[in-house]
């Protein structure tokens, strides 16, 4: 397999990339419509942070694998490490089948945040990897674009069937079609890309070849020490708290107001098939105009999203709030990738996108909880309207990082190497 850089010489495996990732979303969406449901109609838990819990385990084995991750693709190899994410992920349909207790429930969401976080992260890594630096923010929006709108119609499948057949097992039987082909085409087709990084590595400037950078610093650059990827970071964790809130949260306020089971999968699926659909859209924007300002941008929408899915009163003002929340999201996901990857150099930058995802993705993990724990103590409104709030000092937080002391047009475009 050739070595060479960039989206024309490498378009056969990013497409087979981006297809595969389809199968990965596929396998969180599943879930989406209908396990808060099954937590309370079948398990008979009643109370919010409980029902949200399998979010809460999702997202933290998701962020620990994301550490994981990184480190495991640069010592072994990408495809290797997919593959393992596509094992771990066989077994969760039939666990979510067969389960006898919501324990069965949390374990096979342990399985599930394994398999999102070698398998999607290595889709990310390996992408990178071969469209070089140009189209980065092109190659993760065609990433995350299959990834989310793959969510969005297994959601809304689920929601579907279960409406029609029941909650288990039929609408669990896409899981078990979606692992088949993913593990089938990354074990069959793809092609580790470990050549191009080496290639990327050489011929940078900044890299001086692959020399070992501790993990414990990468880490700390990643998070603290360079001002940049901490507003980087701490925008990825609001936004992912933000979609642990859609996820756990938002099915269970519709349920509380009387939506049947169909409009509330159209309402769940509607959020990740915007957010999906866009980001080539927006992924490709970013490249041209930067990421600074999809990122300060998306985050000010996002927030006023939250705000009015909490003061909607009908099935078509929550329709618009979750569409705009979706247009959000899309703004900020690939920018906040992008962003991120093209802060390190080729060699480590597994790792340091594995870090940035460990603190995005533990956001889901704070979202569910705390939102669920203010549902139990002030309702729903209190919860929803606390992350609104939450959004909108991110985005201050982040436009302050990214615009202070430099002339508008250079914040608008600093980002986007």
């Amino acid at each position: 397999m050739s070595s060479v850089l960039g989206l024309r010489a490498n378009w056969r495996q990013i497409a087979l990339l981006t297809a595969t990732n389809a199968f990965v979303g596929g396998m969180v969406g599943m879930e989406r419509s209908i396990l808060p449901q099954l937590a309370t109609d079948e398990f008979g838990i009643t109370s919010k942070t409980a029902a949200v819990s399998f979010i809460a385990t999702f997202g933290i084995a998701k962020a620990v694998t994301n550490l994981i991750a990184g480190p495991a693709s640069e010592r072994l190899s990408r495809r290797s490490v997919l593959i393992a994410g596509w094992l771990a992920g066989a077994p969760v349909p039939l666990l979510l089948i067969w389960a006898p207790s919501w324990g069965w429930v949390i374990g096979a969401n342990v399985l599930l945040g394994l398999n999102q976080g070698l398998a999607w992260s290595m889709t990310v890594n390996m992408k990178m990897d071969l469209a070089g630096p140009r189209r980065r923010g092109l190659v993760l929006g065609l990433n995350e674009s299959a990834g989310y709108v793959s969510v969005a119609a297994a959601a809304f499948l689920t929601g579907v069937i279960a409406a029609g057949y029941g909650l288990r097992p039929e609408p669990f039987y896409l899981g078990i079609a979606f692992a088949a082909c993913g593990l089938a085409l990354s074990t069959l087709f793809v092609r580790d890309t470990t050549s191009h990084v080496a290639a990327e590595a050489s011929a940078s400037a900044v890299s001086g070849g692959r020399a070992a950078t501790p993990f414990a610093t990468i880490f700390a650059d990643t998070t603290w020490r360079r001002p940049r990827l901490f507003g980087v970071v701490q925008a990825g964790f609001v936004n992912n708290l933000n979609d642990g809130l859609a996820w756990g949260i938002f099915p269970l306020l519709f349920a509380s107001k009387g939506l049947p089971l169909e409009r509330i999968a159209i309402l769940t699926a509607l959020y990740p098939l915007l957010w999906g659909a866009l980001q080539s859209l927006t992924g490709w924007l970013s490249d041209l105009i930067g990421r600074a300002p999809l990122i300060v941008t998306g985050m000010i929408v996002q927030a006023a999203a939250i705000s009015a899915t909490g003061l909607a009163a009908s099935f078509g003002t929550y329709v618009a709030a979750v569409s705009l929340l979706g247009l959000g999201t899309a703004l900020v996901y690939p920018a906040l990738l992008a962003a991120a990857g093209a802060a390190a150099q080729p060699a480590t930058r597994a790792t340091t996108l594995g870090v940035y995802r460990f603190w995005r993705d533990g956001g889901a993990v704070a979202g569910a909880l705390i939102a669920g724990a203010i549902a139990d103590v002030y309702g729903f409104a209190q919860a929803i309207q606390s992350v609104a709030l939450l959004t909108a000092a991110s985005a201050i937080v982040a436009a302050i990082i990214f615009y202070r002391g430099r002339p508008a047009r250079l914040a608008s475009t600093e980002l986007a190497a």
